[in-house]
């Protein structure tokens, strides 16, 4: 996708979806993995993900360069959640912007929340995070984690140019080794990554997105579908 697609579009959210099966798994598990927890809820929901995502993002940690690490914020999100987050936007760019029709607030919206329906979140399948280094301090990438494009003036967009040199070096590294492991971003948030979900199906040209909303109740300490969701992945991206 060379221009940038909004969660919103019909291209995304009429891209079908064939649940795999894969349980949610707390990625505090994995020591390679540095988890913040400023998004911590009472359920911990904030820590889960679909075990290929989590799979996928220890691969992209091998792929830094040395003394920098992945820093996860925030993995599943609760459709209750998602619904409320978006609600919240849509209504701060109503009160900004009284004139504009329903619809066009809720495409603007989808440039910083999911559409609950179909949000990446809420399958286990996204995550937001960031660069840290070995001892555990954020990297400067040009904006807070988020940071809505009215707050930041756009900067929060992968692409944006409104960031210093050293802010676009990290987001490029960041981006290389994600990329590499196969996820791909939404380019209106240079932290928010996804794979399996339908943005990730469209972006890579997969018939289908394996992963769906997912309840917590589904999260699992082992992944007892993992090889089969394995198999399933590696047959999309052929």
């Amino acid at each position: 996708m060379s221009e940038i697609i909004l969660m919103s579009d019909p291209k995304v959210t009429s891209t079908p979806v064939r649940e795999c099966g894969e349980p949610l798994v707390d990625v505090r598990g994995e020591a390679a993995l540095l988890v913040d927890d400023r998004l911590k809820d009472p359920a911990d929901a904030f820590a889960y993900l679909r075990q290929g995502v989590v799979d996928r993002l220890l691969e992209a940690q091998s792929l830094l360069p040395d003394g920098l690490r992945l820093l996860f914020v925030e993995g599943y999100r609760p459709l209750s959640l998602q619904r409320e987050y978006f609600e919240e936007y849509a209504d701060e760019l109503r009160a900004l912007h009284p004139d504009w029709p329903p619809e066009r607030i809720h495409t603007a919206a989808s440039r910083y929340v999911s559409p609950p329906a179909i949000a990446p979140h809420s399958a286990g399948a996204a995550v937001d995070l960031t660069l840290a280094d070995a001892d555990g301090r954020e990297r400067d990438l040009g904006t807070p984690m988020n940071a809505s494009p009215e707050e930041s003036v756009g900067a929060c967009y992968t692409e944006a140019d409104n960031i210093s040199a050293e802010a676009r070096e990290n987001r490029r590294i960041l981006g290389a080794a994600l990329s590499a492991a196969g996820l791909v971003n939404y380019p209106t948030e240079w932290w928010h990554w996804s794979l399996g979900d339908r943005y990730w199906a469209l972006a890579t040209g997969a018939e289908h997105a394996y992963y769906g909303p997912r309840d917590l109740s589904g999260a699992s300490a082992s992944p007892e579908h993992g090889q089969r969701c394995a198999d399933h992945r590696q047959h999309s991206a052929s």
